[in-house]
């Protein structure tokens, strides 16, 4: 039976905008209140999709969440109608209108861990979404990302769901931007990495400017929910250094497909004993690390240009792998010279496509960001929601519903207008119909 990687992205959402929200995250920093384009960001995700869909690859897709999050504010004490919520938090805490009209739910590679059928105890794929207590923008979209997943892949034969993790920051879950599988195939039993950038009970030392998202007991719980023989798991330490510089996720310098290992040097503390740690996990499978040297791509040069954010991935009938990777990296020279000089060597990698992914790359999110990855076997893939497969058909309904209903121009002071939110509603309201993922909004659901 053949199994295959499929990549659910993310619709970038209507309120797409630089809120700089994200404490760690330069890029998103850097570009906080400038002018966004959500019709243009959203446009862009879009062509990412299709071109994976071009390349032979089962392509996904997974709606925005409904923002700014009115019953957010709700539970914070505040009353009246929408409108004059809004107005309210716009005039006595515009921070945290900001926070909760955040569109970072486009990123799903934060959205869940997945495990596939192969890797679990009962053979199920399944599923945890992550709490992302450690911003308070993204700790509020758990229920609405659970009731997604449980709607895409909705039969429970196939399929298991996990309530997201309790304990706060001290079991801070960030989902598969610190996960990573290893195998021979897709279907075949393979090796889940877990990388967690502080112990919250076991005395680990984190990053000192920047705070460690992923801790070691979030992610030793998540495995256990999954099921996964503890022989076939790594648990290891992301370098403080890279965190510090950048690095919220290790997805930001580490990347993994199939029996290949793609990241930077600094990634990881001690890569050699990691190295040799997953070979010992799994002496079936013929790793190949691919150890990007400090000397000719600095740390800094691999965060900036999103080097290892990419999506690496085995296109159809092809023997060898394509890199994903935004325009932006050509523009570094150290990163644009490796990637010449490694297509060009002798490994598993020998195409690379660049794609425009600019306005998510300003908020702080790379290819990788935008996809969650879900291994699936045929009976498996047959059992999900299949209007959340894209299609040519489905990709031209979904670029003229952006054009129905989204803004070309946000600033900041937009959040306030209440025509955002209905308009926002109105948009997904129809979303989530065409997709065929039923009531899966709180407005849709008289939830406060």
């Amino acid at each position: 039976m053949k199994t295959i990687e499929a990549n659910f992205d993310g619709l970038v959402g209507p309120t797409h905008n630089y809120g700089g929200l994200s404490f760690g995250n330069l890029a998103s920093a850097k570009h906080a209140n400038q002018t966004s384009n959500p019709k243009a960001a959203a446009k862009e995700g879009l062509r990412k999709m299709k071109l994976m869909m071009e390349l032979g690859m089962v392509q996904g897709i997974l709606p925005p969440h409904d923002r700014p999050h009115i019953p957010t504010l709700k539970s914070l004490g505040y009353g009246g109608s929408d409108a004059e919520i809004i107005e309210k938090v716009a005039k006595t805490a515009p921070g945290l209108l900001n926070n909760v009209s955040a569109a970072a739910a486009m990123w799903t590679a934060n959205a869940a861990t997945v495990s596939p059928s192969a890797d679990s105890a009962d053979g199920r794929v399944h599923f945890t979404p992550a709490n992302l207590a450690t911003m308070f923008h993204r700790a509020i979209e758990p229920p609405v990302t659970g009731r997604i997943l449980k709607s895409v892949f909705a039969d429970e034969k196939f399929f298991s769901h996990h309530n997201w993790l309790q304990g706060g920051l001290h079991a801070g879950d960030e989902g598969a931007a610190n996960h990573n599988r290893f195998c021979t195939s897709y279907g075949a039993r393979g090796v889940e990495l877990f990388v967690y950038g502080k112990a919250t009970f076991e005395g680990s030392a984190g990053p000192e400017d920047f705070p460690a998202r992923q801790r070691l007991e979030a992610s030793r719980a998540v495995a256990e929910h999954h099921g996964l023989k503890p022989d076939r798991v790594l648990f290891v330490q992301q370098n403080p250094l890279a965190i510090n510089a950048g690095a919220f996720h290790n997805d930001v310098v580490a990347v993994a497909n199939k029996h290949v290992f793609f990241y930077h040097e600094l990634a990881f503390e001690d890569p050699e004993m990691l190295e040799e740690n997953l070979r010992k996990c799994a002496s079936d499978i013929s790793f190949e690390f691919i150890k990007v040297a400090a000397a000719d791509v600095s740390l800094k040069d691999a965060i900036s240009s999103y080097l290892f954010n990419s999506q690496l991935i085995s296109p159809a009938g092809e023997d060898k792998m394509t890199l994903i990777m935004p325009e932006n990296s050509r523009d570094i020279s150290s990163t644009k010279h490796y990637l010449e000089e490694l297509i060009a060597g002798d490994n598993a990698i020998d195409t690379v496509k660049y794609i425009d992914v600019r306005q998510s790359m300003q908020n702080g999110g790379g290819p990788a960001c935008l996809r969650l990855r879900v291994v699936l076997s045929e009976e498996e893939l047959a059992a999900v929601n299949p209007r959340s497969i894209l299609t040519e058909d489905l990709h031209d309904q979904l670029n003229k519903w952006v054009d129905r209903h989204y803004r070309d121009r946000l600033i900041p002071a937009d959040l306030a207008d209440p025509k955002l939110l209905e308009e926002g509603r109105t948009a997904l309201d129809e979303l989530s119909g065409l997709l065929g993922l039923g009531s899966i909004y709180d407005f849709q659901r008289d939830v406060d």
